[in-house]
């Protein structure tokens, strides 16, 4: 599917507050009601939309800790690889988890409520899965930025 100027606005426009109304967003677009309703599904159908969620204020639900940890494991096999995904897919404090190329395996951010909590999650459950050779954790100071917003 081909992206005109107009998808990439009400995408923007969705991207930024999802909860507007395919009025509020008529106004904006300059197009009627039934226009904006039939370019959200077809974006939907396509998978250009891929789901709406809520952003969750961290700090507000005592998960504002949080840490970028560097993980690698002790071979690059496929069986260890999947074995590895897995498992930490299951860890709810992983908010996201990167296989990367360099130095390391895999990057996870993790977010919890303080470091005791983080030490508690190192030592019952991250490093309880097979196949990890070592950690390296660093911890956010300040988010200086963060955005869900996809620029086309």
């Amino acid at each position: 599917m081909t992206l005109d100027s107009t998808d990439k606005k009400l995408l923007f426009l969705l991207q930024s507050d999802s909860k507007k109304t395919t009025k509020e967003l008529s106004l904006k677009l300059n197009l009627s009601v039934t226009a904006v309703y039939e370019r959200i599904k077809k974006l939907e159908r396509e998978g250009i939309i891929d789901k709406y969620v809520v952003l969750v204020n961290r700090s507000k639900v005592e998960r504002g800790f949080v840490v970028f940890c560097h993980l690698k494991l002790i071979q690059h096999t496929k069986e260890f690889i999947a074995k590895f995904e897995s498992e930490v897919v299951k860890l709810k404090e992983v908010m996201e988890c990167h296989h990367v190329s360099g130095d390391y395996d895999y990057i996870l951010k993790i977010v919890v409520k303080d470091m005791e909590a983080y030490r508690e999650f190192l030592v019952t459950k991250l490093t309880t899965l097979q196949h990890i050779g070592s950690t390296h954790s660093t911890f956010m100071i300040s988010e200086v930025k963060s955005t869900t917003v996809v620029d086309i």
